[in-house]
C-alpha cells in the first residue's frame, strides 16, 4: 500500500541526534552526543521511597485519572516558587506538561498558522525546531553571539517579518551553544518584542544548572505586559524520564493550551507529578540542587582541561562554559566539519553536527556539540584525546 503523509509531517527529517544514538548506543562507542544528565545525578533513593509509600497508602492517587491543568498540590505549589522568583504574574495561570518539550507544542498548536514566522536562536534545541517545523512555522535564525542573540538581527528580523507569533530563546546555557544571554541583552529583547507586538517563549531548563558566574534574571522578571511565556521542566533537575514540565503564562494563552492538551494527553502522568511535588516539598531541594552543580562543576572541568591539552594546540575554540551539560566546539575554517564527525564516528566517538540545530541545515557550519554530563571521566578524556588526535 502506497501511504499518504499530511503535509505537516512529510517533510519532516530524523533528529540528527537521535540518529547519533544508534552509534551512541554501542558500548564500543564514547557518547559525546547525549544530553542526560549524569547517572549519579538522580535521587534515586528518595525516589523509591516516595513511590513505595504512594503505592502502599495511596496507589489510587497515582494510578487514577488527574485533571488537564496538572496535581493541583503541584501547581499551588509551583506557582508560590516561581512568584517568590518573580516568574509567575498577577495575570498568569500554570500548567503542568508532559515535560517542556510539550510546552512548545501546545503553544505553537494555540498560536500558529501555516507559514506564520517563529524567530529562534541559531543555533537552537532541535527538538523545539521539529515541534515548530510540524506545524509549518517559516523558521527564521538569528545569531547567536558569545552574550546572546544578536540584537541588531534580532530587531532587523522584527523590522523585515511578518505574522511573527514568538520568539524562542534559552537564555540560561543554551542548548547546543551553552551561551548565556546577558541582562543587558535580556532587557533589550524584553522591550523589543514589546514593541512589536511579538511573544517570547523563555524556555530555561538548565538555570539551575549553574556552576559558575553570577547568576541573571530571567526575561520573565520583567513581564509587566503579558508576553513572556516561561517553561521549566523536571528532566534536568529530578529526572527526564518521570517527562513532567511547567509552563507559566498569561491566563487566556493558557487555556487554550489546556483545550489543546486535552486532545493529545489528557494530562500528565500522575505518579511523576506527585513523586515531583513530594521531592520539592519534603526533602531538601536546595541541597540537592547544590549537589547537582557540584557534579557538573567536576565533569565540566574534566572537559576544559581536557580540551585545553588536545583541541586548543590544534586551534578548536569553544564557549566558556559556566553551567548547563554542553560545550559548543568550532573546527578551523579549513577543517570540512562533517568529514570530521565522520572521521570520528570512525574513531568510535560520537558527537552532534553544528547543523542539526540550525533553522536551514544547509546553512555553513563549523561547529559541533559535545555533552560532558553522561559520559564517565574515563570516555571523556580519551573521547577528546581522540578528537584532537583526528586534527
Amino acid at each position: 500500500m502506497k501511504y499518504s503523509f499530511s503535509d505537516r509531517v512529510q517533510n519532516l527529517k530524523p533528529s540528527a541526534i537521535r540518529e547519533i544514538f544508534k552509534y551512541s548506543a554501542n558500548p564500543e562507542y564514547i557518547a559525546l552526543s547525549a544530553g542526560n544528565p549524569a547517572p549519579d545525578a538522580f535521587p534515586v533513593e528518595a525516589i523509591a521511597e516516595i513511590s513505595q509509600k504512594l503505592l502502599i497508602e495511596s496507589p489510587i492517587s497515582v494510578l487514577q485519572y488527574g485533571t488537564t491543568e496538572g496535581y493541583l498540590p503541584l501547581r499551588n505549589f509551583l506557582i508560590s516558587y516561581l512568584g517568590e522568583r518573580l516568574l509567575y504574574k498577577q495575570k498568569d495561570s500554570l500548567l503542568i506538561t508532559s515535560g517542556a518539550q510539550q510546552a512548545m507544542d501546545l503553544l505553537t498548536k494555540s498560536v500558529l498558522n501555516k507559514n506564520d514566522v517563529v524567530l529562534c536562536e541559531a543555533p537552537s534545541f532541535i527538538g523545539s525546531l521539529n515541534s515548530f517545523r510540524s506545524f509549518q512555522a517559516n523558521l527564521v535564525g538569528v545569531e547567536v553571539e558569545s552574550d546572546g542573540v544578536n540584537i541588531d538581527k534580532l530587531e532587523a528580523a522584527l523590522q523585515t517579518h511578518k505574522n511573527i507569533k514568538y520568539f524562542y530563546t534559552i537564555p540560561n546555557f543554551q542548548n547546543p551553544s551553552g551561551v548565556t544571554m546577558s541582562l543587558a541583552k535580556r532587557k533589550k529583547v524584553y522591550e523589543l518584542c514589546r514593541q512589536y507586538g511579538v511573544l517570547i517563549l523563555e524556555d530555561n531548563p538548565y538555570g539551575d544548572l549553574r556552576f559558575a558566574g553570577e547568576e541573571v534574571p530571567a526575561i520573565k522578571t520583567f513581564d509587566e505586559d503579558g508576553i513572556v511565556v516561561y517553561v521549566g521542566s523536571f528532566s534536568k533537575v529530578i529526572a527526564p524520564g518521570i517527562r513532567v514540565g511547567y509552563v507559566a503564562a498569561p491566563e487566556e494563552l493558557v487555556s487554550k493550551m489546556v483545550v489543546c492538551k486535552q486532545g493529545e494527553d489528557v494530562h500528565t502522568n500522575m505518579w511523576g507529578q506527585i513523586v515531583c511535588h513530594e521531592f520539592m516539598t519534603k526533602y531538601d531541594f536546595s541541597a540537592h540542587i547544590k549537589n547537582l552543580q557540584q557534579i557538573y562543576r567536576r565533569k565540566a572541568q574534566i572537559l576544559t582541561d581536557a580540551m585545553e591539552k588536545y583541541l586548543r594546540p590544534k586551534q578548536i575554540k569553544w564557549n566558556a562554559i559556566e553551567g548547563g551539560l554542553f560545550a559548543w566546539c568550532t573546527l578551523p575554517e579549513q577543517i570540512d566539519m562533517y568529514e570530521y564527525i565522520q572521521k570520528a564516528l570512525a574513531e568510535k566517538v560520537c558527537v552532534v553536527p553544528g547543523t542539526a540545530f540550525l533553522t536551514d541545515e544547509n546553512q555553513p557550519c563549523s561547529s559541533f556539540r559535545i555533552n560532558f554530563s553522561t559520559p564517565t571521566d574515563e570516555q571523556l578524556l580519551l573521547g577528546i584525546e581522540r578528537l584532537g588526535s583526528l586534527l
